[in-house]
């Protein structure tokens, strides 16, 4: 919802506001992860875990209407995109039913409608998520999980006015620089680094003598440790 305001506007938007999104209906860990594009940032990791991209690959463009899921380019050129309004039951019916389809219960695509199908590129230096999110597939190890639970104690705390929206995701970057990311080689090592992440982003709300105050961006990308 804040693709088109100021940084300073941003930096101090509200819960309600936050929650606000203009397509789609959510739930409000989601929708903040929406609204910092924490959701983009996840993406990204996910994009470079499950095809093997480096970051240098990967670029993250805002598609407003919502309506396009996922483009897959083949070879040849052509491209295959996965379209619908925006509602989470679809998804959720179709991970549920998979591989089968069943009929649906959402809103079905007006094509006399639509005119146009708009994408936008991110600026990355006022959406500091993406920063982060390339800082950590460059780091790999548990850098994803440390990002992941620190994010999560980052929204809880927006969510109950604790801290402030910019706050969110500088309280992520300072977590990430806090802790030391180390090779993954078992599912034990991952758990360890989420609950260190975990009290490390709780220590930090504590101990910061203020929130709003703007994040540093000089140590995003080289900070992770």
């Amino acid at each position: 919802p804040f693709r088109t305001w100021s940084a300073e506007r941003t930096s101090s938007a509200t819960v309600a506001e936050a929650l606000n999104h203009p397509t789609w209906t959510m739930g409000k860990k989601v929708t903040i992860d929406s609204a910092t594009l924490m959701n983009k940032a996840l993406e990204m990791i996910e994009a470079h875990w499950l095809f093997g991209v480096p970051s240098s690959k990967i670029e993250v463009l805002v598609h407003p209407a919502s309506l396009v899921h996922s483009f897959v380019e083949f070879v040849d050129g052509s491209v295959l995109a996965q379209i619908s309004p925006p509602d989470m039951r679809l998804p959720i019916q179709y991970a549920i039913t998979w591989p089968d389809r069943t009929d649906g219960r959402t809103n079905r695509m007006d094509w006399s409608t639509l005119r146009e199908l708009s994408f936008e590129p991110v600026d990355e230096q006022r959406f500091g998520a993406l920063e982060l999110a390339r800082a950590v597939i460059d780091t790999g190890g548990t850098a994803g999980a440390i990002l992941n639970a620190a994010n999560e104690i980052a929204v809880a705390a927006f969510l109950a006015g604790e801290l402030s929206f910019d706050g969110v995701t500088r309280l992520v970057g300072e977590t990430l620089r806090g802790i030391s990311s180390t090779p993954v080689h078992t599912m034990s090592d991952v758990m360890k680094a989420d609950r260190a992440a975990r009290d490390a982003a709780r220590t930090w709300l504590k101990t910061a003598s203020d929130v709003r105050e703007p994040r540093d961006r000089s140590a995003v990308r080289t900070g992770v440790k």
